[in-house]
């Protein structure tokens, strides 16, 4: 069987040994392998055929960096249990309910049964394993201590994808509340203001400026509502667009996110810790510290410390202390660099950097719950500003003219 064969799900019906009739799924890469795989499990097929796909899309749910944790930290127990590799897959992918997911684990199985070796195997999936993932599964072959090097690796992609959650947990909310406010100012601009509009035409008087400054704005978006929307959907997807085209432009917008008040600081932090968790979990695996950087600089996950983490990698392997070429950069925290230089004098780099990578993964959680709490008053008052000056513009007018009787 070729290793570039791709296993699909087939629906089979048959009769087991005592005469039976059975059916169920199974992966396979062809209707004739399935067959004998069943023959040899004690069941005669009498159909089999690939599962059809649903009608309406793939009825997928994609892959997340989460699943692939979740998959690495199974693994990691299978083989620490003494199940083979092989077998671990198929235990791991019979208890996946994402299908795709499940259709990627056996592909892997099918390419290690067919002796691609594991960390070959990942390599064709480079939109779920990026290079540091493979390269440390490849070290945990080549050293014989697979189980040790996926404990490690599903440890490094909880802690990241724990951090990850919480900044968009600590995002989401306000984000989310700007929204309603937005859509509720729109629908008070297009279906309340109007009425107030028609009332106060026959009034007679002059009305107020902020009175006539919101029913101008109501007339602006009920005539151009569609402009103003399509435009916020174009600007937003212009943004995306130039973000991954032009690195100068991702590199701008990197440095002025670090510069925001409070939002900036958690994701310095955030930076700090993927940065030490990153090199320590490279480093312990034994994977050479300028191949690490390399890996590190990606992890970052910022276009400025990609960048000085390049710089540190080239001044490294001239010979340079890590610690002295970081302090250099002005752009790392003194703990990280007091605890590097302690690493790099004791021996023990790695653990000096986890030590820094839980420091500045417990600020984040404390920042992020300390952010909450700041935002939900603030966010009160903004929708407070939003809905209630409205109101008052349009009942401004009437107090006057009680004023006035």
């Amino acid at each position: 069987m070729a290793a570039s064969s791709t296993a699909s799900i087939y629906v089979y019906k048959g009769v087991d040994k005592k005469g039976k009739n059975i059916q169920g799924e199974i992966s396979g890469t062809s209707s004739a392998l399935i067959k004998a795989q069943l023959l040899k499990q004690g069941i005669s097929a009498r159909t089999v055929r690939k599962k059809p796909k649903p009608l309406l899309g793939s009825g997928k749910k994609a892959i997340k960096p989460l699943d692939i944790a979740i998959f690495t930290r199974q693994m990691a127990t299978m083989m620490k249990a003494g199940v083979p590799l092989v077998q671990s897959f198929e235990i791991v992918a019979d208890g996946v309910d994402n299908i795709a997911l499940k259709e990627l684990i056996l592909t892997i199985r099918e390419d290690v049964a067919a002796g691609g070796g594991f960390a070959n195997s990942l390599r064709k999936h480079p939109k779920y394993f990026d290079d540091l993932f493979c390269n440390l599964v490849d070290s945990g072959e080549q050293s014989g201590a697979l189980e040790t090097m996926l404990d490690r690796i599903a440890l490094y992609k909880e802690k990241t994808e724990a951090i990850k959650a919480k900044i968009k947990k600590a995002m989401t909310y306000p984000i989310a509340v700007v929204l309603v406010a937005v859509v509720v100012t729109g629908i008070l601009l297009v279906k309340v203001v109007p009425q107030f509009a028609e009332t106060f035409s026959n009034f007679g008087a002059e009305l107020p400026a902020f009175t006539l400054f919101v029913m101008g704005l109501s007339e602006l978006v009920q005539k151009w509502w569609f402009i103003i929307v399509l435009g916020a959907i174009a600007a937003g997807f212009v943004f995306k667009e130039a973000k991954m085209r032009s690195k100068a432009f991702a590199a701008s917008v990197d440095r002025l996110v670090l510069k925001l008040p409070v939002v900036g600081e958690i994701i310095y932090n955030s930076i700090i810790a993927r940065f030490a968790r990153t090199l320590s979990t490279t480093f312990a695996a034994g994977v050479p510290l300028i191949d690490a950087l390399d890996s590190v600089a990606g992890a970052t996950g910022s276009a400025p410390y990609y960048d000085a983490v390049q710089k540190v990698r080239e001044e490294v392997s001239t010979g340079l202390q890590l610690n002295v070429s970081m302090r250099t950069k002005n752009m790392f925290p003194a703990m990280l660099l007091q605890m590097t230089a302690i690493g790099e004098e004791s021996g023990a780099l790695d653990e000096m950097l986890d030590k820094v990578a839980t420091f500045y993964e417990e600020a984040v959680d404390n920042m992020v719950d300390n952010l909450t709490s700041l935002l939900e008053p603030l966010i009160m008052a903004v929708l407070g500003v939003l809905v209630g000056g409205l109101m008052v513009a349009m009942y401004l007018p009437i107090f006057q003219i009680g004023q006035v009787v």
